[in-house]
């Protein structure tokens, strides 16, 4: 294991994406009136949801989070929630970044913003950091930690936390399936199968909430924060935008829709974004395992929520590829993703043949 691997660093501001930096500047000293000097201001990659910037004081660090220009569905890219949700958490899941402050004044920078200290350390994405080399043990250590994250995160009490109001009661999974099924009726192009075998089959096999439990929704890799010391170990968790309260099994299918293994369809390969590829990582069936044991869980149908997990995630490739097919993006990398749409129908319908029901 390396002893210097490089931390996550942001880059230029892209244009187009500027920050009024003096507007913001005074706004954060009228919060902090310690707060010193002008920040050095650089933007993280990415961005497709929220725009995320690194406001790097001479004795702070920050993070600024803004929903991107043009926003109109407030709830989409809704910053207040995203605030609340994190400061809430953090006096009990310590992972959670520390809140700065939130602004909802529009004549600042004319949207809803939030700023939060930044958690610097190493950010896993489809391949380690530069410098970060693990063996299979090391990397097996990290992969349970970064389980044992989500696990620490769905014991978390949510009247503990003051979050009940945070989700819509029971029947979180069927909710989950019929606003899926309805976002990708939505977004259907001619180049993409119904989905009616694998909409048919979650919904007639839907269960009732297996618990009810904080949950992050969007669980990989790239949303953990390493230690730079101890590269294996998980200080921060990031991206708490799609959080809610809801059943924790539904959390685990998204995240495992993400989890490719070196001797995945070729397909299915190309789309990875997280590190499982790697020797020491565990396989789907041994996260599973794991999981439920560490949490006495024991459902009477898993495939649901891995067909679920895989069926989500083909919508939300479906929804951008719409935005390309109808000529709202020009981004060439979405330009095959009806085909890796096509792949998720076949492999749904792989375990749905593999349950027998």
């Amino acid at each position: 294991m390396s002893a210097t691997p490089t931390t996550d660093q942001a880059g230029a501001v892209r244009k187009g994406e500027e920050l009024d930096v003096a507007a913001v500047d005074a706004w954060l000293k009228r919060q902090e009136p310690s707060l010193e000097g002008t920040p050095e201001v650089t933007q993280y990659s990415g961005g497709a949801s929220n725009w995320t910037y690194r406001l790097k004081y001479p004795q702070r660090d920050l993070i600024l989070r803004r929903p991107p220009a043009g926003t109109k569905a407030k709830s989409a890219h809704d910053m207040a929630r995203e605030f609340n949700v994190q400061k809430a958490l953090k006096p009990v899941y310590p992972a959670v970044p520390t809140m700065v402050g939130l602004c909802q004044d529009a004549t600042v920078i004319g949207t809803d913003f939030y700023v939060m200290e930044r958690i610097p350390g190493l950010i896993p994405r489809s391949r380690l950091p530069a410098g970060m080399t693990l063996d299979a043990a090391q990397t097996r250590r990290l992969c349970l930690n970064v389980i044992d994250k989500l696990i620490e995160l769905h014991r978390v009490d949510p009247q503990a936390a003051g979050l009940t109001s945070l989700g819509k009661g029971p029947g979180y999974p069927r909710r989950q399936i019929e606003g899926w099924s309805e976002r990708y009726e939505k977004a259907r192009t001619w180049n993409v199968p119904s989905y009616r075998r694998v909409r048919d089959w979650l919904k007639a096999n839907t269960p009732e909430d297996i618990a009810t439990c904080v949950i992050h929704n969007d669980w990989r890799f790239d949303n953990v924060v390493l230690d730079p010391e101890r590269p294996t170990e998980v200080i921060g968790v990031l991206d708490w935008e799609m959080a809610t309260l809801g059943d924790p099994l539904m959390d685990l299918g998204n995240t495992l829709a993400y989890w490719v293994h070196p001797d995945d369809h070729i397909i299915l390969r190309s789309t990875r974004r997280q590190p499982t590829h790697l020797p020491g990582m565990l396989r789907r069936e041994e996260v599973v395992a794991y999981y439920l044991e560490r949490m006495g869980l024991k459902p009477a149908n898993w495939a649901f929520y891995e067909v679920y997990g895989l069926f989500r995630l083909a919508v939300i490739i479906q929804q951008i590829y719409y935005r390309y097919h109808h000529k709202q993006t020009r981004n060439p990398a979405f330009k095959n993703f009806w085909v890796l749409v096509n792949y998720l129908d076949w492999r749904c319908r792989g375990l749905i043949k593999r349950e027998g029901r």
